[in-house]
Order: C-alpha cells, then sequence, then structure tokens
C-alpha cells in the first residue's frame, strides 16, 4: 500500500482523539464522573462541616478505640453517601449544575450554623421559605457575603472548568453502576463495624444530621415542597362543626385585641422576676395578669403562629397540614364576631387568609418606619377612631415584629436604647454578651410600652367598647446560652429558653362585669402551667363562641366565670 495513503488514513483515524485530547486539555482535567463526585464529596465533608464534626465529636467521642472507629466509618459513610447522591443524577450537565449550586447552599449554611448555631431542619427551611425580602436583608452581612463568595461561588465557577472524559453512554452507565455497588458495599461494612455506636447515635442524637451540609438543607427543602404539594387544594376542612354565640350582642360591642408576639423569651421578662426593668409600664398596670408558666408550641414563628390558632393540641398538630383546616379566626368570623388581622411581620402564616387584613410594615411613616421596617407602634395606628365607631363584637389581631434577630437593635426607636451598650450588629458573634442582652432587652421593653399603650388606648374606650387584651409570645429567643442564637432548634431538643414564652391578660372592669370573669380568681392561677394549646379554647370563650372542638378545661377563663355566663356551667 502506498505510503502516503497510509499515513494520510492514520491521521484521519486519530483526528477525534486528537480533538479530544485538545479539549480536555482546557480546564481541571479528571479521569472519570466517579472520582469527581468522591471530590466534590470530600471537599463539602471537610471545609463545611465543621459543626456537624464539633456536634457528633461532643456526642460520641469517649476516649475509646470503639469511638475512634465509629467517627472513622462515619467520615467514610458521609462521604461515599454524598458520592453517590451525585452519581445518580443522569447526565454530566447535571452533575455539574448540581454540584456547583450545592457548594453555594453548603457555604451559606455553614455560615449560620457556625455563627448562630442554626441547623437546617425542615421547620427551620420552612421558615427561609416564608421570609421577606426586608426580613432577609436583616441577615446579610460582609461576613455572609464574603463566605459565600470565597466557598460557594468560586468553588462553583471552578466545577464549570472541569473536564471529564468523553465517553459512550453505556459504557459510562456501567461504570456508574459499578461505583454505586462498591460505595453501597462499603457504606455496609462501615456500618457494620460499628452499628451498636450508630444504633445510639440515630437515636439519641437525631438534631445533629440537621447539621450534615450540603445534604441537610436539600432534603429539609425537598420535604418542605414535598408536603406543600401533597395539601395544595381541596376544600376547608371544618372539623369543629358549626360556631355559635353563647350570649346575644349588647349595647356596646366586645372587643378582644390578640397580640401575636414576636420571639419574646419569658426569661427576659420582668413581670416573670427578671432582675431587669424590662417592664417598667406594665408593672405598675391595675387588673393586668402575667401567666408565668406558659410554654409555646413550636421554636418558630412558620409552626407556632399556625398552632396558637388551631384546634389540634402541640402533639397533633401538622404545620403541613393545617391550611386544610378551618382554624380560631374562621370559626369565630363564622359567629357572626368581626375578625381584623393587623401585621408588622412577615405574614401571618395562612391563618388570617379568610379574614380582614392590613399589612403594615414598610409603610411610609416618617416617624414609625425606617429603611422598610415599622416599629410595631405602627400597629395602634387608627385603632382608638376604629374604636369610637364600632358597632359589632370584634376580635382584632395584631401580629408584632417585637424581638426579632438578629437586628435587635431595629426594633425600637432611639429613645428606648435604656441597657448600653447595645449590639448594633446583625452580627451576633462580633458584640459582647452584654451588647447582646442589652439589645434584646431593649425590644422587651419597647414591647412592654406598645401593650402598656395598647390597653390606654382599650381603657380610654370604656364607653365604645367593652375589652380585654391577650398577649403571648410566638417562640422564645438563644442568646449565646450554648453557643447557640437566635431560634428554631427542633422542639423535642429546643433549649428552654426558646420554648418558655411570655402571656398576660388585661380585662377592662366592664368586659369583666359583663362576662362574669373574676379578675382576682385569674391572679390565683397564674402561676399554673399553660401554653399555647389554651389559646384556641380561651379565646372561643373570651367572645363568648362555642363549637365542638371548644374545651373548658382547656379554657383559661372558664374555672374563673361565674355560673350562667357563657355556658361553662350551664
Amino acid at each position: 500500500m502506498n505510503t502516503s495513503v497510509v499515513q494520510a488514513r492514520s491521521v484521519a483515524d486519530s483526528a477525534p482523539y486528537s480533538n479530544l485530547r485538545n479539549r480536555w486539555s482546557t480546564g481541571i482535567r479528571c479521569p472519570s464522573d466517579v472520582l469527581f463526585a468522591l471530590g466534590a464529596s470530600l471537599c463539602w465533608l471537610v471545609l463545611y462541616n465543621a459543626r456537624f464534626w464539633q456536634d457528633t465529636i461532643d456526642a460520641m467521642w469517649h476516649g475509646t478505640t470503639g469511638s475512634a472507629l465509629f467517627l472513622a466509618s462515619l467520615f467514610v459513610i458521609v462521604w461515599c453517601v454524598q458520592a453517590l447522591l451525585l452519581l445518580l443524577l443522569p447526565t454530566r450537565r447535571a452533575l455539574l449544575a448540581a454540584t456547583s449550586v450545592l457548594f453555594v447552599v453548603a457555604a451559606a449554611s455553614s455560615y449560620f450554623a457556625s455563627k448562630y448555631g442554626i441547623v437546617m431542619s425542615k421547620d427551620m427551611l420552612r421558615n427561609v421559605f416564608e421570609t421577606d425580602a426586608t426580613e432577609s436583608r436583616s441577615l446579610l452581612s460582609a461576613d455572609l457575603i464574603e463566605r459565600v463568595l470565597m466557598l460557594g461561588v468560586v468553588p462553583a465557577l471552578l466545577v464549570w472548568t472541569v473536564k471529564l472524559p468523553a465517553m459512550r453512554w453505556s459504557k459510562r452507565l456501567r461504570k456508574r453502576a459499578l461505583a454505586i455497588l462498591a460505595l453501597l458495599s462499603v457504606c455496609v461494612l462501615a456500618l457494620l463495624s460499628a452499628s451498636a455506636s450508630y444504633a445510639v447515635f440515630f437515636r439519641e442524637h437525631k438534631p445533629i444530621r440537621y447539621t450534615l451540609l450540603p445534604i441537610a438543607p436539600l432534603t429539609s427543602a425537598l420535604g418542605v415542597l414535598f408536603d406543600k404539594n401533597k395539601n395544595e387544594g381541596g376544600p376547608l376542612i371544618n372539623a369543629s362543626g358549626l360556631a355559635s354565640r353563647t350570649a346575644p350582642p349588647q349595647a356596646k360591642p366586645l372587643v378582644i385585641v390578640m397580640v401575636v408576639g414576636e420571639t419574646a423569651r419569658a426569661a427576659n421578662f420582668q413581670l416573670g422576676g427578671y432582675a431587669r426593668a424590662t417592664n417598667p409600664e406594665l408593672s405598675t398596670m391595675q387588673g393586668l395578669v402575667y401567666f408565668s408558666e406558659t410554654t409555646s408550641c413550636g421554636t418558630a414563628t412558620a409552626i407556632s403562629v399556625p398552632c396558637m390558632f388551631s384546634h389540634l393540641p402541640r402533639r397533633k398538630f401538622d404545620v403541613d397540614e393545617a391550611s386544610r383546616y378551618a382554624n380560631l379566626l374562621d370559626a369565630i368570623l363564622s359567629a357572626g364576631v368581626d375578625v381584623e388581622w393587623r401585621d408588622n411581620n412577615a405574614g401571618c402564616k395562612g391563618v388570617c387568609a379568610r379574614v380582614a387584613r392590613v399589612d403594615y410594615g414598610g409603610r411610609n411613616d416618617t416617624q414609625l418606619c425606617h429603611g422598610g421596617y415599622c416599629y410595631d407602634e405602627v400597629l395602634l395606628t387608627d385603632l382608638a377612631g376604629k374604636l369610637a365607631t364600632m358597632t359589632q363584637d370584634t376580635l382584632i389581631v395584631m401580629h408584632q415584629i417585637g424581638s426579632h434577630g438578629p437586628a435587635y437593635s431595629e426594633r425600637y426607636p432611639p429613645e428606648f436604647e435604656r441597657f448600653k451598650p447595645a449590639c448594633r450588629s446583625n452580627q451576633l458573634q462580633r458584640c459582647t454578651a452584654e451588647e447582646v442582652v442589652n439589645a434584646y432587652d431593649n425590644t422587651i421593653a419597647y414591647t412592654d410600652h406598645m401593650l402598656a399603650r395598647t390597653i390606654d388606648v382599650l381603657r380610654k374606650a370604656s364607653s365604645d367598647v367593652d375589652a380585654m387584651l391577650i398577649y403571648a409570645s410566638d417562640h422564645g429567643e438563644s442568646l449565646g446560652e450554648q453557643g447557640l442564637y437566635l431560634h428554631g432548634l427542633p422542639y423535642a431538643f429546643a433549649p428552654d429558653v426558646q420554648k418558655h414564652v411570655p402571656m398576660l391578660m388585661w380585662l377592662s372592669p366592664s368586659y369583666a362585669a359583663r362576662t362574669g370573669v373574676s379578675r382576682d380568681c385569674l391572679q390565683a392561677r397564674a402561676a399554673q402551667p399553660f401554653s399555647h394549646d389554651n389559646l384556641y379554647h380561651t379565646l372561643l370563650g373570651a367572645a363568648q363562641v362555642r363549637n365542638a372542638s371548644y374545651d373548658p378545661a382547656l379554657d383559661i377563663l372558664a374555672p374563673c366565670r361565674a355560673t350562667g355566663w357563657g355556658g361553662d356551667h350551664e
């Protein structure tokens, strides 16, 4: 054969491989999909999971060979499982896209885990999804942006420079299948090597799994989206039956103001024994009863607020099912009582979907609003005028911004900065413990003022309405204890300061006379244990409304209501 023909044919045959080599030579070369997945998983495990490893070591290290074997096997299992999940993605483009996104997710999540002790559970992700833009801005900081850029965006961009060798899809599928089987085998062997320790780890230390990045935020987010889609649509279920009034309307309208507090913890309420004067106005007010042993339904707004207005107790409440059921506001409205929801927070979490709603956050009020936020006194806008012209029994719900962190100093006017020096940063770890507590206590003192003003408005309207006020915070807050900040830990493992909340009532003399409630009796019950479970029944009783769900044993007012008033003892 002609030599030139052979050379030409050889060049032609080798051209595709030459092009492939040239393409592969640009960017970061990686021999296989499997090594790429293992490399990405190793990066996540080493660079982003300090909180996970610290919590695991604190829980499982006993200075023994067995605990060392457990930690080593756990490292191997997590490494292999994360790589295995990446290899399940059908195409290389999907593999690269998912990996780049997860680098950003891991970077942002690791910041909040390390700085605030936040874990990425379903409840926390539900809060994230329901947070508005203004609230999100309060969490932004230079440290967060730097962390996301350096450990999120930069690695995400580098991922797209990785060059994987080209091969037929059938061959790639075989290689991935063999790798997945091998990884599963390694996981089984690692699990068996310390099976007794894993039984303890999975049973006794469940919250630790929510610190594993980027798996925890991914699985939690998917869980929230699945639950939401599963329960969307369908008719509203009224499990409580027909609601009706137990007393006829009278000359003056009956008015109940329910103030839903935000992030106020009982530990910092002067009314409950706190050494600081955080309740200087309420503590001198006649007719006010403070319930010192009250617990919340959840540790996050997205859970607690729907639960506070549900007919179900905390142990039976499912937030993903809540939107399908009629709630307390629906029951009271259906009985002929007017209902209005006033919001200075990030929404009512679906509770006010079928009642009148007024949003106050971000209003153009030069005195009470700034930077997208309004101080809680904005909720009192036109309240006095409304009471003066009211003709119908009414429930008014006020949803505060309260003590929402981490930017505590933005929740009160400058003149309420009574405890100094106060932390003026949303990066709480940059402030001293004293500064954080000072800023938080200032928010409680401002809530004290807002509640006192509300009661004053109701008192001045006594010739027009018979009024009462109920205040309860949705959940508490951690202020650095045990290295934890903010809130949102799984309920079973959350510290007491995230669950022990303030609750109080004020009854006008005319309301007490009209409904037969003894304020002295209420005061005598103030130290008894109550919870958000009591609110549904107490508010029904206070509004003189009953339905099939009403339970007088859970109505705080019922034992203090004279026989024949409201139907409790008839």
